[in-house]
């Protein structure tokens, strides 16, 4: 003899087996993007959903992508010198600062960040910290840092960096603040742009504080000795 179930209680386990479908169909979407952009990104410049955002918001986004060749190399290496000091010599996380930020408390900050992972974060994740976030931050950043080099890493960060409500990039940062081009940053500007990141939406870089300024001087200092810590650069 079969048993059949109650029509309402099959209904239940069919409308949980397609909603449990429709979730793994949603993941593997999820999954997919940035496997198949991250390559797609050696050459076509990329925008990130802080971006995107900001324009469906009518918040305004303006960017103006450059290459490396046209930021001037102070600029790099304060990003580098103050973001992430071990750029050129981890595979996407430096797992000694991680460790050390994690053990903190309140959740996982900035400071546990690579610039890949910031890349990718501002690439395909959302803004808001969490343990989730930074869980997929991880695989994401050592797949980055296997497809695109340091240099397209490095070219992709400084051109989707948020520096101000609406303001995206290196180039549209310094014709901004500075009303020059990203080449001709000198390094105390770079210095200033760089103390911004970390909370572009209220630093300014053309008028900053006095603990703005002063982190700004250790940066500028950090730039000056950069020597190998750029050389994959």
């Amino acid at each position: 003899m079969s048993l059949r179930l109650p029509a309402n209680v099959a209904n239940a386990f069919a409308d949980r087996k397609s909603l449990m479908r429709r979730i793994g169909q949603f993941v593997l979407v999820i999954i997919a993007i940035p496997l198949v952009l991250t390559p797609i990104y050696w050459i076509v410049p990329p925008i990130s959903t802080l971006m995107i955002w900001s324009a469906l918001t009518f918040q305004g986004m303006e960017r103006d992508w450059v290459g490396l060749d046209d930021v001037a190399p102070v600029m790099v290496n304060s990003v580098i010198m103050s973001e992430d000091g071990q750029f050129c010599e981890h595979s996407g996380v430096d797992w000694n600062a991680l460790g050390i930020v994690l053990d903190r408390e309140g959740g996982p900050s900035r400071g546990a960040s690579t610039i890949p992972m910031q890349t990718v974060k501002n690439l395909f994740l959302w803004q808001s910290r969490s343990y989730v976030r930074k869980g997929l931050e991880i695989p994401l950043a050592y797949y980055a840092d296997f497809i695109l080099s340091k240099r397209r890493i490095m070219t992709i960060y400084l051109n989707i960096a948020q520096w101000g409500p609406g303001l995206f990039g290196v180039e549209a940062a310094s014709q901004h603040y500075f009303n020059k081009p990203a080449s001709k940053l000198t390094a105390r500007q770079a210095a200033l742009l760089t103390a911004a990141l970390p909370n572009p939406i209220v630093r300014n870089p053309a008028k900053p504080s006095r603990a703005m300024q002063a982190k700004a001087r250790i940066i500028e200092g950090r730039a000056r000795a950069a020597g190998d810590y750029v050389g994959c650069i």
